[in-house]
């Protein structure tokens, strides 16, 4: 009851997204809110983009594994963040973030440049959406 990607040929080759996660028909939706990568209420300075980015996926993958999913429930992602060309130049940064905590394995997933977050001090927020097969009623 995994999750399945799809990539059509004629988008051509996503790279570090799927364009489409197909979920299997057993399991149960989980909705991730906005796991900013900083809180304002956190003693001390805000730390850099790269560690914002792997605090904030590390928040989402604890609601996942609570619910009693894994990393590779997550079937679409929307990551903001207040400056893209900071993103763009920590890319390579994030992608040994990611591996860590996903392996090969990319969601469905948008990247949206906002002009703040609601914690001052955070540069990124990530929504997720999964389905997790684990835990029923």
């Amino acid at each position: 009851m995994r999750l399945e990607v799809v990539n059509p040929a004629a988008l051509g080759a996503p790279k570090g997204f799927s364009h489409g996660v197909l979920a299997p028909r057993e399991g149960r939706l989980l909705f991730v809110a906005g796991m900013a990568g900083w809180s304002e209420d956190r003693a001390g300075e805000a730390p850099g983009f790269a560690e914002q980015f792997a605090r904030a996926l590390d928040q989402v993958l604890a609601v996942v594994r609570e619910a009693g999913g894994e990393a590779g429930d997550v079937a679409r992602m929307t990551v903001y963040v207040t400056d893209l060309a900071e993103y763009r130049a920590a890319r390579r940064a994030l992608g040994g973030i990611w591996r860590e905590r996903f392996g090969a394995y990319y969601p469905a997933m948008a990247v949206l440049e906002v002009k703040a977050l609601v914690d001052r001090g955070a540069r990124v927020e990530i929504e997720a959406t999964a389905v997790v097969a684990g835990r029923h009623p």
